[in-house]
C-alpha cells in the first residue's frame, strides 16, 4: 500500500498504542488550511482511496496493517512456516513476530459503529476538528461499513439501525460530505422511510442536541440530582454497573446545563435534513420516548414512563441550589475519573462525553482540556477498512495473558523463551500497585493487586483480568525461569487473591469491575433501548470461572494463605456457575460468541476444581454438568469437524449456526472437549484437522467473523482470538496426543521439544 507507511504504531512500554501519521516531504509542515488546497485534497483523495475495502466476502478486517508493518519491521514478511515442527509451533512462531517488544501484542478492538461518531461530534462540538489525515480514513471507514440499505448498524455486521445510520449520516457531514453526495442520500433516504431523526434511541438523541441539530426538550429527563440522593438507595447512580454509571455523569452534566454546540449555517443544514417535515414543526415533547423498531432491542418499561413522567414534571421548576449542587458534584466526578486514569477514562464513550464537559467548564486553552483531546488518539486504530475507534484504548493485556497461557499449555516456553520473558515483564508491569486517589468518595472498588483490560495507565481492574493475571503469573512463577525481582512477588500475588475474594457476590458469583451493587429490578430503569442489562454489574459465567481458576491455583502456591475464605468461595462460585447451565448443557457467553466461549469457560472451572484436592460437595452434579456440556458441544459440530457460531446467538439467547466453521468456536469447543478428556477422541480429531486445514502457509490464520459482544447486543472484534485460541487447542492436544500431520500420523511430541 502506497499510503499506508505514512502511518506508524506508536507503541510505549506501559502498553499505550497510538498510531501517527507522518506525512511525506513535500506536506511535512502542512497546516490544517494547507490540507483544504488542491494539493492536499488530492493527496487524501488518494490515500482514502486506497483504504477502499470490500465487505461482500466478509465485514471484518484482517488488522494487515499493523501486521504488515510489523512483519515487515523484524524482517520476517509473510514465510512459509516448518511443517516438521507441527501446527501449534507454526502458530507460535508466526504470532509471536506481531508482539511489541515491551511485551504486548497490538490490534484490532474495533466494531461498534456508535464510538467513532461520538468523537466526531465531540471534535466538532468543541471546536476542535480532527487532523484531516485522521479524519479521512474515519470518514472512509464509516463509507466502507455502509449497508446495501443505505443505513449502518450497531456493528460492522448488523443490520442498519436508526443509531447508527443517523450518526454516520452527521459524521460524514461534518467530515465535509455534501447532502448530495449519494452515500449521504442513500443513508438520508434511509433515515426518513424510517421515520426520520426523532425515532434515534436514547443516545442518538444526546449526540444531536449536543450539536444542537435537537432540542434538549425532546429528551427525557437525566435528573443531575440523583447524584445528590442518598448511597443506600438503589437508584442511586453509585449502585448502577460503573459503565453505566460512567456515561451517565457527563450526560447529567450536558444535560443540566443543556450544552450545545455554536450555532451555524451548517448545523442549520443539518437540521432539514434529518427529519421528515420542518424542525420548527417537531413536537420535541411527544418525540422523548420514540424509539425506532429496528433499534428496540430493549423496550422502555412501564416503571420508567411513570418515572420519567414525574421526573419531566421537575425539570419546569427544578430546585435551583440542588441543581446547582448537583452539577458542581458531576464536575467533581468528571475531574476525578480523568484525574484515575489518566485522562483515558473507562472507556470511548464517557472519554468524548467528558471531553465536552471539560471544555464547557474550562474552556479549550485548559490543560484538562487539551490532556482530553491527546487521549483521544489511544482509542483510534488503523486497518485496511480505515481508521475506527477501539471499544477500549485497546485489548492489550487481556490478549497477552491469553497468549501467555497458550503458547505454556503446548510446552512452548522451550523454543519461545523470549516471547515469554517479555510477556511476563509487561504482566508484571501492569499491576495495580498504588489505590486509587478518593476511589471511595467516587464509588471505586479498591484497585491494589488487579490487572486492567488494556493496560496500567487506565487502571480501572477488571475481576476476570485480574483472575487471569494471577493464574498466568503463578504459571510463570512455576516455570523458574524468572529471578524474584523479574516476577510477580509473593506480596502482589496476595493482593491479587485478596481483591478477587473482595469482588465475590452474595449469590457466589463475579461480575465484571465491582461488586453487584443494585437490585436485579433496577433494569426496569434502563432507558438505552438498544443494550440489555446495563443497569447493574451482573455476575457472569466467564468471571466466575476465571476466578475459580486462578483462586485454586493461588491456593496451591499459598496453601495457609486465606485457607478457609478461598475454599469457601471456590465452594460458592462453582455452585453459582452450575446454576448457570442451560437445559441443552451450554452457558451463556456475555463477552463473547457465545455459547462456545460460554461453555469453555465454565469446563474450565469445573475441571479445575474436580483435579484438584479440595473436593467439592457437589461433585456428581459436576459429573453431570459435564456430561451434558459434552453432549451439547458434540452437537453442534459440524461435517467439516469444525465448531461456527454466529453472533446472533448474543441476542436471541440461542444457539445460531454461523454460514461457516470458524477457527475461534472451533477452539474454544475442542478446549472444553480436551479439558474434560471426552472419550470419543474421533470428535477432537476432526476438529484439529479442521484447524490444521485453515492454518496459512504462514502459520496466522484468517480473520473470519466477529467473535466478542457486550451487553448482549453489540458485537465487537478481537483480532488476536483466531490466533490465541488455535495455539491454545493445538498445544493442548499435541501435550496429550503428539504432533498431528495432515495425513493424520502422529509425531511424539516430546522428541520435537
Amino acid at each position: 500500500m502506497k499510503f499506508a507507511p505514512f502511518w506508524k504504531l506508536d507503541t510505549f512500554a506501559n502498553g499505550r498504542q497510538v498510531w501517527r501519521f507522518s506525512a511525506p516531504e513535500a506536506f511535512k509542515n502542512f497546516t490544517e488550511k494547507d490540507w483544504q488546497t488542491d494539493a492536499g485534497r488530492k493527496f487524501l483523495a488518494e490515500m482514502a482511496t486506497e483504504f477502499l475495502f470490500d465487505k461482500t466476502a466478509n465485514k471484518n478486517s484482517a488488522d494487515l496493517i499493523y501486521r504488515q508493518q510489523k512483519l515487515a519491521e523484524n524482517g520476517s514478511g509473510f514465510k512459509s512456516s516448518n511443517k516438521e515442527k507441527g501446527a501449534f509451533f507454526n502458530a507460535v512462531d508466526f504470532y509471536k513476530k506481531l508482539q511489541d517488544p515491551a511485551g504486548f501484542w497490538p490490534g484490532d478492538y474495533g466494531g461498534p459503529l456508535f464510538l467513532a461518531p461520538g468523537l466526531v461530534i465531540a471534535a466538532h462540538v468543541t471546536e476542535s476538528p480532527l487532523p484531516a489525515p485522521h479524519a479521512t480514513l474515519i470518514k472512509q471507514y464509516m463509507l466502507n461499513h455502509q449497508n446495501d440499505d443505505g443505513g449502518w448498524g450497531l456493528h460492522i455486521e448488523g443490520p442498519s439501525t436508526m443509531f447508527g445510520t443517523v450518526l454516520q449520516y452527521v459524521s460524514l457531514r461534518i467530515l465535509g460530505m455534501d447532502a448530495d453526495a449519494p452515500a449521504v442520500q442513500r443513508a438520508r433516504k434511509w433515515i426518513k422511510k424510517h421515520g426520520g431523526a426523532t425515532m434515534v434511541p436514547l443516545w442518538g438523541k444526546f449526540y444531536l442536541a449536543l450539536l444542537g441539530v435537537y432540542e434538549w426538550a425532546g429528551i427525557n429527563s437525566l435528573l443531575p440530582e440523583m447524584l445528590l440522593l442518598p448511597g443506600q438507595l438503589p437508584i442511586h447512580p453509585s449502585n448502577y454497573w460503573c459503565h453505566a454509571r460512567m456515561v451517565y455523569v457527563p450526560m447529567a452534566y450536558c444535560y443540566g446545563h443543556k450544552v450545545k454546540a455554536k450555532p451555524s449555517k451548517f448545523l442549520s443544514e443539518l437540521r432539514e435534513e434529518l427529519y421528515l417535515g420542518l424542525y420548527s414543526d417537531v413536537d420535541w415533547r411527544g418525540a422523548r420516548n420514540n424509539c425506532a423498531g429496528t433499534d428496540m432491542y430493549y423496550p422502555q418499561s412501564g416503571v420508567l414512563k411513570v418515572f420519567n413522567k414525574l421526573l419531566n414534571v421537575y425539570e419546569r421548576i427544578p430546585v435551583r441550589p440542588l441543581r446547582k449542587k448537583a452539577l458542581n458534584f458531576a464536575l467533581d466526578y468528571i475531574n476525578a475519573e480523568d484525574e484515575q486514569t489518566n485522562f483515558i477514562d473507562i472507556g470511548p464513550v464517557n472519554q468524548v462525553m467528558n471531553t465536552v464537559c471539560v471544555w464547557h467548564a474550562y474552556g479549550k486553552d485548559d490543560e484538562r482540556f487539551k490532556k482530553h483531546v491527546e487521549r483521544w488518539y489511544d482509542y483510534l486504530w488503523l486497518a485496511e477498512d480505515g481508521m475506527k475507534m477501539n471499544g477500549y484504548n485497546g485489548s492489550q493485556f487481556w490478549d497477552t495473558v491469553f497468549a501467555t497461557q497458550a503458547i505454556l499449555e503446548g510446552g512452548g516456553e522451550k523454543d519461545f523463551a523470549d516471547v515469554i520473558a517479555k510477556a511476563n515483564r509487561f504482566i508484571v508491569d501492569t499491576q495495580v500497585k498504588v489505590e486509587v486517589k478518593d476511589h471511595k468518595k467516587f464509588y471505586r472498588h479498591d484497585s491494589v493487586g488487579g490487572w486492567a483490560f488494556s493496560n496500567s495507565e487506565h487502571g480501572w481492574p477488571i475481576t476476570d483480568c485480574t483472575a487471569d493475571g494471577l493464574k498466568t503469573a503463578l504459571m510463570l512463577r512455576d516455570l523458574k525461569m524468572f529471578k524474584p525481582e523479574e516476577q510477580v512477588s509473593d506480596k502482589m500475588l496476595q493482593e491479587a487473591a485478596s481483591l478477587i475474594l473482595s469482588f465475590q457476590n452474595k449469590k457466589g458469583g463475579w461480575a465484571s469491575y465491582e461488586k453487584t451493587r443494585g437490585p436485579e429490578w433496577l433494569e426496569a430503569l434502563n432507558p438505552s433501548e438498544v443494550f440489555g442489562n446495563i443497569m447493574i454489574d451482573y455476575s457472569y459465567t466467564e468471571c466466575s470461572s476465571a476466578c475459580i481458576q486462578a483462586l485454586l491455583k493461588f491456593r496451591k502456591a499459598f496453601p495457609s494463605f486465606k485457607k478457609r475464605e478461598i475454599e469457601r468461595s471456590i465452594e460458592q462460585g462453582i455452585s453459582f456457575i452450575l446454576s448457570q447451565q442451560k437445559e441443552d448443557g451450554s452457558w451463556y457467553g456475555s463477552w463473547a460468541v457465545c455459547f462456545t466461549y460460554g461453555t469453555w469457560f465454565a469446563v474450565e472451572a469445573l475441571v479445575a476444581v474436580m483435579k484438584s484436592d479440595l473436593k467439592p460437595v457437589k461433585q456428581e452434579e459436576i459429573k453431570r454438568a459435564l456430561n451434558n456440556a459434552a453432549s451439547f458441544l458434540k452437537s453442534k459440530q459440524r461435517e467439516d469437524g469444525g465448531w461456527g457460531e454466529n453472533f446472533e446467538s448474543c441476542i436471541v439467547k440461542q444457539y445460531v449456526h454461523h454460514h461457516h466453521s470458524q477457527v475461534i468456536n472451533t477452539s474454544w469447543a475442542l478446549l472444553s472437549l480436551m479439558a474434560m478428556e471426552y472419550a470419543d477422541k474421533s470428535v477432537i480429531e476432526r476438529g484439529i484437522e479442521l484447524l490444521q486445514s485453515k492454518q496459512l502457509p504462514t502459520g496466522d490464520f484468517a480473520q473470519e467473523g466477529i467473535s466478542g459482544v457486550f451487553n448482549h447486543n453489540c458485537a465487537i472484534t478481537y483480532t488476536a482470538y483466531r490466533n490465541v485460541f488455535p495455539i491454545w487447542a493445538l498445544g493442548r492436544y499435541e501435550k496429550k496426543f503428539g504432533i498431528k500431520k495432515s495425513n493424520g500420523t502422529l509425531i511424539n511430541y516430546d522428541l520435537i521439544h
